[in-house]
């Protein structure tokens, strides 16, 4: 029986892929870097800060990545956030599920994300929060999920994950836990939807007491 529903944050909670895009091409701007191409934004997506940092520096050596990781450690991601849009159901969906199940997130952000969780007046509504920093190894490592169903004493089939990419699809995989692919019917998935309201009517979410 589902118990517990983990939620990626960036492509499924979040629309942040302008933030991200800001964000990556502000430090390459920085260091006199030309802007990421469209390949570049769509790893920047799904990776952790120090693996997409980098990934756009690659080919840039006369870039030092420790005058890279010091501006990064001063730099006010505050601005970034007006980038980002909050899924327009999410919170109705988190209420329409809170009473009964668990809720936690694992994502590959890093220090940003409290800022996010206070930003959009979020930190409430999760139980437990694992990010890149937390967790001994980012996505797709398991490392996330395996805490999170050891804090609430679940097994991989109680719990259900929420993501966008091939990273959440093999960090959902190397647990166990069923995937719902969020606006992306291309990723191999247990279960596919547009938004969130459509995941309360998926059969996990139907139970004996009657759905959501």
């Amino acid at each position: 029986m589902l118990k517990l529903v983990i939620f990626d944050c960036d492509g499924v909670m979040f629309n942040s892929k302008g933030a991200n895009r800001a964000y990556y091409n502000h430090l390459l701007e920085t260091f006199g870097c030309p802007p990421m191409n469209e390949d570049e934004v769509d790893f920047v997506h799904v990776h952790n800060v120090n693996d997409s940092v980098a990934h756009i520096f690659r080919q840039h050596p006369q870039v030092s990545a420790e005058a890279v990781d010091r501006y990064r450690a001063g730099l006010d991601y505050g601005p970034f956030l007006s980038h980002m849009h909050m899924e327009p159901d999410l919170i109705d969906f988190l209420e329409l599920i809170k009473p009964r199940y668990h809720t936690a997130i694992s994502t590959n952000r890093t220090t940003t994300m409290d800022m996010v969780l206070d930003m959009f007046d979020l930190r409430s509504r999760f139980e437990m929060v694992v990010t890149a920093l937390t967790a001994p190894r980012p996505k797709p490592a398991p490392d996330g999920l395996f805490m999170i169903l050891e804090h609430f004493k679940l097994q991989p089939d109680e719990a259900i994950y929420i993501g966008d990419s091939d990273v959440d699809r093999e960090h959902s995989a190397g647990v166990g836990v069923p995937l719902i692919a969020f606006k992306n019917p291309a990723l191999a998935a247990d279960y596919h939807v547009e938004n969130f309201m459509s995941i309360a009517k998926l059969p996990p979410f139907q139970t004996r007491e009657g759905s959501l």
